[in-house]
């Protein structure tokens, strides 16, 4: 019986080693190489499925594969003992930067298509997305506008992800961040990361779960919900934020009241990053203001690596420093605290 459940095993790994992607940069060390992942949550976890109410589906109307999942490290940078799980589309620029800080990297297939489907209540109920955001990541009950199994939400796949990265990639030592009884991610060693709706799913996670940072890009928003203030498992200063001064959510005073409902007010105050270098006074709260034309939805995209981003005139970003401090800064190094600013409407 063990030998049929051993080459089943072998079987089955090699059904998924076609779905395996493994590259090297050019600027390849004598000490280690850069792997770049990708595989299906779906071959990795059998238990995976569909929930095309809420726009969650291993693959689409037309049959494209839509859960893909993507990982990196960079075995020939000194590791941090961190794992980044990013909540929003694939970055591979931004891969490339946490791995060149010593980070390993993961995005994981989760709901993050519900929004504009739930919640539709006027007024909206003051707990309605937060709890949905927490259903999504934890496939835990919290929300009754959905029901996502265990199985298929995002800490059980990013689980199930690393395992299979820590079978596949021996060479990254993903086993570092699975916990003794083998049943789940040690949290503390895990950075939650993401952009917009990623953004504020991270914050919210965070609320519930200690991790040991969350990175807020153009978020967290949420406007009018209140788990914002709720009771935090993760300590107020170690989330970060950072925002483009014309994204209407930042405009519209929505990640300014986010972030002090958060705490990070504690901290230091809103720093402009063009105006300032690194550390920006040990601050939590980091704006840009950027030339952009007006244009609010570059604004919205242009804090992470991307076309939208800003460059100088030799081409090269110029937010390195920053997006390097979100991700790195010590947690217990901040700034002094901030009086709230009363342009930012707290209450509902």
């Amino acid at each position: 019986m063990r030998c049929c459940t051993a080459a089943r095993s072998r079987m089955a790994a090699l059904l998924l080693l076609p779905l395996l992607s493994l590259s090297v940069k050019g600027n390849e060390s004598p000490t280690g190489q850069t792997f770049n992942l990708q595989a299906r949550a779906s071959e990795i976890d059998p238990r995976a499925k569909s929930y095309p109410d809420i726009g969650y589906v291993l693959e689409t109307s037309k049959g494209r594969v839509a859960d893909k999942q993507n990982a990196s490290v960079d075995t020939s940078v000194e590791s941090r003992g961190q794992l980044v799980i990013w909540l929003m589309g694939y970055n591979r620029a931004l891969f490339d930067r946490l791995n060149s800080y010593g980070l390993h990297a993961i995005q994981p297939h989760y709901a993050r298509q519900w929004f504009g489907k739930v919640c539709q209540q006027q007024p909206v109920r003051p707990q309605c997305r937060g709890n949905m955001r927490l259903e999504a990541a934890t496939g835990e009950d919290f929300s009754d506008e959905a029901a996502i199994d265990k199985p298929d939400g995002m800490t059980e796949r990013s689980f199930q992800f690393v395992r299979w990265l820590d079978q596949q990639n021996p060479e990254g030592n993903w086993g570092q961040f699975i916990n003794q009884t083998g049943d789940g991610l040690i949290w503390d060693k895990v950075i939650i990361a993401g952009a917009s709706h990623g953004s504020t799913t991270s914050a919210r996670f965070a609320k519930h779960q200690k991790v040991a940072r969350v990175v807020a890009f153009c978020g967290p928003r949420d406007q009018f919900q209140e788990w914002q203030s709720l009771p935090s498992a993760t300590p107020a200063n170690r989330f970060f934020g950072f925002s483009h001064v014309l994204d209407t959510g930042w405009s519209g005073s929505h990640y300014c009241r986010s972030w002090e409902m958060l705490g990070m007010h504690q901290f230091g105050p809103i720093v402009d990053v063009d105006s300032s270098e690194a550390p920006y006074g040990n601050t939590r709260r980091l704006t840009t203001a950027f030339d952009i034309d007006g244009n609010t939805k570059r604004a919205h995209s242009s804090v992470t690596p991307g076309f939208a981003a800003y460059k100088l005139d030799n081409g090269t970003f110029a937010h390195e420093a920053v997006w390097r401090y979100l991700f790195t800064h010590p947690v217990d190094q901040t700034g002094e605290p901030d009086e709230r600013d009363p342009g930012c409407v707290v209450e509902r």
